[in-house]
């Protein structure tokens, strides 16, 4: 017996969503990757016996870089530069640059947000694993990044782009920089 009401249209409960297609993530991860990694101590091993009688002070930079590659396909790089110095002398320095390779199926003007937020969120726990390991493997004890507020990130880089064209009022202003 045919699920169907007189009229000819599915009855409620009826399998009429099997033929719909699934609609397509709004963020597709297609790759993450290692583009540079780079760690030194030019001071160990003296630098070990130091720490034990100092604290030491550790300074971490971290910013995100996106590009277009193809339409809808974007390369998004996260760069942490993390150095360790007891008192004036260098322990460590660690950098890397972390890429993913991302789909987006977005509306135009969500696209910054979500390559500058979004984006860098889905590398962070990955780059945090990475650095972590390194400055173990070097011999210092493991360096755990804390949490990036990456929405306050781009909108400090909003506002001084504000400030920027405000600055050149004579000048037509630059268009959004992906960075």
């Amino acid at each position: 017996m045919s699920e169907e009401n007189s009229d000819n249209t599915p009855a409620p409960g009826a399998d009429a969503g099997a033929t719909a297609q699934p609609a397509e993530p709004p963020i597709t991860v297609n790759g993450q990757y290692i583009k540079d990694l780079s760690f030194e101590a030019p001071t160990a091993p003296g630098i070990f016996g130091l720490m034990q009688e100092q604290e030491p002070k550790i300074n971490v930079n971290i910013d995100v870089n996106a590009q277009p590659l193809q339409e809808g396909v974007f390369e998004v790089v996260l760069h942490v530069k993390a150095d360790c110095r007891v008192g004036e002398t260098l322990a460590f320095i660690v950098e890397l640059a972390y890429g993913g390779l991302f789909t987006l199926k977005v509306p135009p003007e969500h696209l910054q947000p979500i390559l500058l937020i979004e984006c860098p969120r889905l590398l962070f726990p990955y780059v945090r694993y990475i650095i972590s390991d390194a400055t173990r493997d070097g011999g210092f004890p493991p360096l755990l990044l804390g949490t990036v507020d990456f929405v306050a990130m781009y909108q400090n880089q909003l506002q001084q782009q504000q400030a920027d064209e405000k600055a050149g009022e004579g000048n037509p202003p630059a268009p959004p920089q992906t960075h």
